[in-house]
């Protein structure tokens, strides 16, 4: 799900851990410190999603999403150093879609765009999927390659019509365990590469999944 994220955010360490997570995941980073500086560059980058913290040095975050909310109906993720519930009620009244509390997993963080921007953005699913000679069926949840059925368990199914979906993108391992098995799933990665082996040796098209050393994996094009 490619596309520009603004953070707002006067923390640098902060800022540099979430714009290289971003950027592992396929998305544009737009990083800026003050709330000034957030609502021009709403105006002239038009961001699919907006990460705001709410101890901003010129104006707090709640007023930049006010601010934001009278012209824009860009999803907002609000970030804090306080886990009142105050400040979480406020966030959500002023208009934020989600709320994170510091510390953060980045890994939660992007769970929780990702989830914003599905919410926002629903997308259309295409009934078949098609990849060169795999044909993939989600009604009747069957995969051909040429004449030949193939017989997959529940999530290499999941796995392949996702990687079907996103064919040319790279994916993180964490990316594909979110949205294939779920944030909580507690085995880990390692059941990603398990899955994909699975499905490399099922498919018979080892070249279609390629590996891509320290990040995940990436469908290609025949």
């Amino acid at each position: 799900m490619p596309g520009t994220v603004l953070l707002i955010e006067d923390e640098e360490s902060i800022a540099t851990l979430v714009t290289a997570y971003l950027e592992r995941d396929g998305f544009q980073p737009k990083w800026v410190r003050s709330g000034l500086e957030g609502l021009a560059a709403i105006e002239r980058d038009t961001p699919r999603l907006v990460i705001l913290d709410i101890g901003l040095p010129d104006m707090d975050g709640f007023e930049v999403c006010r601010q934001i909310r009278r012209k824009r109906s860009v999803p907002i993720v609000m970030l804090t150093a306080r886990d009142d519930e105050i400040d979480r009620v406020t966030g959500l009244e002023v208009g934020a879609d989600d709320y994170v509390s510091k510390p953060f997993s980045p890994r939660e963080l992007l769970a929780r765009v990702r989830a914003v921007l599905r919410r926002a953005e629903p997308e259309s699913e295409v009934e078949l999927i098609v990849l060169g000679d795999v044909v993939l069926n989600r009604s009747s949840r069957e995969v051909m390659v040429g004449d030949r059925d193939v017989d997959l368990r529940g999530k290499e199914f999941d796995l392949l019509a996702y990687l079907m979906e996103n064919r040319g993108n790279v994916l993180s391992r964490d990316m594909l365990l979110d949205r294939v098995w779920g944030l909580e799933y507690a085995a880990g990665t390692r059941t990603v590469d398990v899955h994909v082996a699975q499905l490399r040796k099922k498919l018979g098209r080892p070249e279609l999944i390629r590996t891509v050393r320290g990040t995940g994996y990436k469908l290609i094009r025949p």
